[in-house]
């Protein structure tokens, strides 16, 4: 008999209007299904997400930006052929996709995109037709959780630039759109995808969300939130989706982090961290995913995946046998801080 991979395990959230969502414990993260770097063919994507599926996952994230469509419309492609109650899906607004013309596109590092642009619209009205698009695009007639994306000052150059968008999401209508659609039960919870743990603080004062997608910002490399946005999600119950678990490729084994070539701080960091995995016989990757599960907030992990052997690889580390001499190593050489969570 095949041994369960802990990719499946369901990890049990209810929301503030209490309706309850069972996660698996990885998710994925379908933005590389996007064309991301290179141009990718309909049946390798097929293989990729069939390959999740059958590793147990069946939580999907996707968003517009994610190939300007091609994400959405891939994802959609496989859950189409499934039961509608056997998955979850969350995708994302904040974004429109219009038609353009050829050199109008701006795929940012996606490739080979459909012949559109993205404008930012988080108002109440660009809300509404982006939740409808997507739907159109994924083939489906609801998602679970709807994200606005990207209202962070990574996304658009600083601090004041995050409030400014966070204030027009508010005071246009944006949030007032999610929360409609989460109270008519077109969707189970909303939230936000993002890359700074700032901007899910500041929703926290001015909104209600259900969950956070926290994208590269709880990590083995960083772990902020452990001081300042986890201890409220903790009280308000409000759950945490981890995304980019690898920091964008460099606890995996790459060189990048937030999607450019990791300052010298970062990579001697990820150096340190890698000596203590060689020194306990643990692969990296192992260690990424299994220390962010650890942390009680914690619903699911979405890493992504472009290959069929990625994603298997992103399923079998779960199943790693880690020791707990390891964390205690981390943590008595300062590489963990020092109340984050780490495995029984």
């Amino acid at each position: 008999m095949t041994n369960r991979s802990h990719a499946a395990d369901r990890r049990r959230f209810v929301t503030r209007a209490g309706r309850e969502l069972n996660f698996t414990a990885l998710g994925f993260g379908s933005a590389p299904l996007g064309n991301y770097l290179r141009p990718l063919a309909e049946e390798e994507c097929d293989q990729t997400l069939a390959a999740a599926w059958d590793s147990g996952v069946r939580y999907f994230d996707t968003a517009p930006l994610y190939g300007l469509g091609l994400s959405e419309m891939r994802v959609g492609r496989l859950l189409a052929k499934r039961r509608r109650q056997d998955f979850i899906i969350s995708t994302k607004v904040g974004r429109l996709l219009l038609p353009c013309e050829k050199g109008e596109v701006n795929g940012l590092f996606f490739v080979d995109t459909p012949q559109v642009r993205f404008v930012y619209d988080y108002s109440y009205d660009g809300v509404m037709r982006s939740y409808e698009a997507s739907l159109q695009r994924l083939g489906l007639d609801r998602v679970e959780i709807l994200n606005v994306h990207d209202v962070c000052g990574l996304v658009h150059g600083g601090r004041d630039a995050s409030e400014a968008r966070i204030r027009e999401l508010v005071d246009t209508g944006g949030w007032r759109a999610l929360a409609e659609l989460r109270d008519n039960g077109d969707v189970l919870a909303i939230g936000a995808g993002v890359n700074e743990w700032e901007p899910c603080a500041r929703l926290l004062e001015l909104v209600d969300p259900d969950l956070f997608l926290l994208a590269g910002r709880y990590t083995l490399l960083e772990q902020v939130p452990v001081d300042t946005l986890f201890p409220e999600c903790a009280r308000r119950g409000v759950g945490i989706v981890i995304g980019g678990p690898y920091n964008s490729g460099i606890l995996a084994g790459g060189s990048t982090y937030n999607y450019a070539q990791a300052p010298p701080e970062v990579l001697a960091r990820a150096q340190a961290l890698e000596a203590v995995c060689r020194a306990h016989g643990v692969a990296l990757p192992a260690a990424a995913l299994q220390f962010v599960l650890a942390n009680p907030v914690v619903v699911s992990v979405i890493p992504g995946g472009q290959t069929v052997q990625e994603t298997t690889q992103n399923a079998a580390v779960l199943d790693a046998v880690i020791p707990p001499g390891f964390w205690q190593e981390l943590k008595s050489r300062k590489l963990l801080h020092p109340r984050a969570p780490t495995p029984a």
